[in-house]
């Protein structure tokens, strides 16, 4: 029940955001595909979709994305990543448009870490310190609300020896985006948020520079590093994930 508010307050925010007058729309689609067979059998995909919209009175922008990685061990095959996550975030222009407000909502699925899953709600302030011919940069920080239901703890034989719990509270958001375009054709990028909340402090931070290879296509190359203070035994707090992408501009 829970899962289901929080999507569609998730999705109801594209139509809210959207019921201004539409200017031009940016989508990027990103794939990665790796195989290998031989001595080591892996399957792995990384796909995402982002779309950034600016509006008379609202800049918006959303995201989909997913991993996925199977491995054969000792003739068995395994499912050894399977994650995704989905945000929107909706800023709504003041007087002076670098100053505005902002609403956000995500909600990630990792099958192999410590929660069933993490759900974030957030509001307050965004401003944007620069935006020029090369760079730019923006921050937001705000008050929110994190839902997230801890993994059951089950024994070697599959029963649940403890029953994972609930973990709602109050948080406190920041993120901060910066780009720089180094070339005509190449920009690096860095985006970064943390969610500090009493039970867990959740970060995300994502460092890539891509090449523009024509029009439409361009190569990425970068590095997406999750971390959560609070994790189960045995479980680690920081993942990381490097990867090389084709990425496609449709408009």
């Amino acid at each position: 029940m829970k899962k289901s508010i929080l999507v569609l307050a998730l999705t109801s925010s594209v139509s809210v955001f959207a019921a201004d007058e539409v200017k031009p729309l940016s989508m990027d689609g990103e794939f990665g595909f790796i195989s290998t067979s031989g001595n080591t059998k892996t399957t792995s995909f990384k796909g995402k979709l982002a779309a950034h919209q600016e509006l008379e009175k609202w800049s918006n922008d959303f995201s989909v994305e997913g991993l996925y990685k199977k491995d054969e061990i000792d003739g068995v095959s395994q499912t050894t990543a399977q994650k995704y996550f989905v945000s929107g975030q909706g800023n709504y222009k003041l007087d002076n448009p670098d100053h505005r407000l902002f609403g956000f909502a995500s909600y990630a699925d990792d099958k192999f870490s410590s929660y069933d899953y993490q759900a974030t709600l957030a509001a307050g302030w965004q401003q944007k310190l620069w935006d020029d011919e090369t760079s730019k940069f923006t921050y937001s920080i705000g008050p929110g609300y994190s839902f997230a239901k801890r993994n059951d703890v089950v024994d070697a034989n599959g029963n649940v020896v403890t029953k994972g719990e609930n973990e709602d509270g109050v948080i406190v958001r920041g993120a901060i985006d910066y780009q720089w375009k180094i070339s005509d054709t190449s920009t690096f990028k860095q985006l970064l948020s943390s969610e500090v909340g009493s039970n867990n402090t959740k970060s995300k931070s994502e460092t890539s520079v891509s090449a523009q290879i024509n029009g439409s296509l361009s190569l990425k190359l970068s590095l997406i590093m999750d971390h959560n203070s609070d994790v189960a035994e045995g479980t680690k707090n920081l993942d990381t994930q490097t990867a090389v992408t084709v990425v496609y501009t449709f408009f």
